[in-house]
């Protein structure tokens, strides 16, 4: 399932190529042809992400509202343009051979690649005509000859401009809201620190887990008490704070629960600009490249079970929590 920094991603890719333009709506599988319907010709306003879930909003004032879900996926194809701001967090950071762009070529060169499909800048701007996959594993698949390209697979709603297409595959949510319907399911998410990172929503958080007698593995994974956290910086941000993912919540001292919230608003910072959830820090050299081009090499504890932890020696382990696998060391978070 797409973790929140992919969801930012795409919505920054729909800022970038559709906000401002009219979008022409169907739905090639036919299951949302009603909803396709309703938005159909009007100018997208707004696209902006909630932890994992994605809101995108037309000028007559409804909403497209999309939760990938465990096998949901996005296809861009046409003269996508990549999302500069990103780009220019991290000189280091980007695709190689990206023409067609407008971002500058000195970033784009300097590109470290992922080998394991965990991707980097590519799957935010591609070169012209080509089609871009978004979802946890991002990855280009090929080159188009025309456009726009014949849809592939059972695509749920195709959004197209005169330059770029967008094709939904498999999500779990499709649906259209209106402003107050939007606004009720943003009221029961929990806060993002990619959209708010004060004190307000730090609190928040603290106050929830820090009441419940729930293990705070299966807190981090509430989507009503924080927004955004999967499977993979679940077991990462335990580990890094040395918290043992079966503690109560309510067990933690304050200190290190604000100290959790605090890790995510820099873990989520980091894949938003990057695409990859780096959760090693302090890597220079060839350990960061290293660490870039195999996701093997950029985690801590995260399908690493049976290793040895990188800190004490003993080996990982995994196990079952929230009907979703869990990687923990049983000395260092003991």
């Amino acid at each position: 399932m797409p973790e929140g920094h992919s969801v930012h991603r795409i919505a920054r890719q729909f800022a970038r190529n559709f906000v401002g333009r009219r979008v022409h709506l169907s739905s090639p599988q036919g299951r949302f042809a009603a909803g396709a319907a309703q938005l159909d010709g009007h100018v997208m306003t707004d696209a902006r992400a909630v932890g994992k879930q994605m809101f995108l909003e037309f000028d007559h004032g409804l909403w497209l509202r999309v939760h990938l879900g465990m096998y949901g996926a996005w296809d861009f194809a046409g003269d996508i343009l990549m999302d500069a701001t990103i780009a220019s967090a991290n000189g280091r950071m980007g695709q190689t051979n990206q023409r067609g762009t407008d971002v500058d070529s000195t970033v784009l060169d300097a590109a470290v690649l992922d080998s394991t499909g965990e991707n980097s800048m590519h799957s935010i701007g591609a070169p012209r005509r080509t089609r871009v996959r978004m979802a946890e594993q991002e990855k280009e698949i090929d080159q188009l000859d025309t456009f726009p390209p014949e849809p592939v697979g059972q695509v749920r709603v195709r959004l197209l401009t005169d330059t770029v297409s967008a094709d939904l595959r498999g999500p779990t949510a499709c649906e259209v809201l209106d402003p107050a319907q939007v606004q009720a399911v943003i009221d029961k998410a929990g806060p993002d620190p990619q959209l708010d990172d004060s004190t307000a929503a730090e609190d928040r958080f603290t106050a929830v887990v820090r009441r419940k007698p729930t293990p705070i593995g299966l807190l981090l994974m509430d989507q009503s008490v924080v927004s955004g956290i999967g499977n993979v910086y679940r077991a990462e941000l335990l580990f890094r704070a040395r918290v043992n993912p079966y503690a109560p919540g309510k067990s933690l001292p304050e200190d290190t629960v604000r100290g959790l919230w605090r890790d995510w608003a820099h873990l989520l910072k980091i894949g938003v600009e990057t695409g990859q959830m780096m959760t090693m820090d302090d890597l220079d050299g060839d350990e960061w490249r290293l660490a870039m081009k195999n996701r093997a090499d950029r985690h801590w504890v995260y399908k690493r079970e049976g290793l040895p932890c990188r800190v004490c020696g003993t080996h990982i382990t995994l196990a079952e929590m929230g009907a979703r696998k869990l990687y923990y060391c049983p000395r260092c978070q003991a």
